[in-house]
C-alpha cells in the first residue's frame, strides 16, 4: 500500500487500529477475506468508513467496488483543512490509477504514494475524479 496510497502500519486485523501517513488513523471494522474489508476512519466514533469489495468478472478479472461515506464538512490532512467531499474525490483519483501501475507492474520505482498530488502525470486522474464530484454534489443540490 505504501507504493500506490500511502504507508500503512498497526494491528491489521478485525478491531486493531491502524495508521495511513498523513491522512490519520483508522480501524478495522470488518474484513470477509478476500471479499470485503470495512474501515472506520478518525476518532471515536469515526465521522468515516470506507468500504472495498472484490467481485469475480465472468472473464476471470476482478471488479473493485470502492465506498468512503463520511459526516464531516472538511477533513484535516497535513495541517490543512480540505472540503471533505473534495478532499475524497482529489486524493482516490491518482491513488487508483497508481494502484492499477503497480498491478500491472508499471509503475515508477521513484512514484512516492504521499505526493501524488504533486505529479503532473497524475493531474488527469485528479481532474477527472473532481468533475465527476462537482456533478454529483449539483445533481444533490436539485433534489
Amino acid at each position: 500500500m505504501a507504493r500506490w496510497y500511502a504507508p500503512v502500519a498497526g494491528d491489521l486485523r478485525v478491531g486493531g487500529t491502524f495508521t495511513q501517513g498523513d491522512f490519520g488513523s483508522g480501524r478495522i471494522t470488518r474484513c470477509e477475506a478476500p471479499r470485503l474489508l470495512t474501515v472506520a476512519l478518525g476518532g471515536d466514533p469515526a465521522p468515516d468508513e470506507i468500504e472495498l469489495r472484490l467481485s469475480s468478472t465472468p472473464d476471470d478479472g476482478t471488479v473493485l467496488e470502492f465506498e468512503h461515506a463520511t459526516t464531516l464538512d472538511s477533513h484535516e490532512i497535513g495541517g490543512q483543512l480540505y472540503d471533505a467531499v473534495y478532499c475524497m474525490g482529489g486524493g482516490y483519483g491518482p491513488r487508483l490509477v497508481t494502484l492499477g501501475e503497480h498491478l500491472s507492474g508499471t509503475l515508477a520505482p521513484d512514484v512516492d504514494a504521499t505526493m501524488l498530488h504533486t505529479l503532473p502525470q497524475y493531474g488527469p486522474a485528479i481532474d477527472q475524479s473532481m468533475s465527476a464530484l462537482a456533478e454529483l454534489i449539483e445533481a444533490d443540490k436539485r433534489r
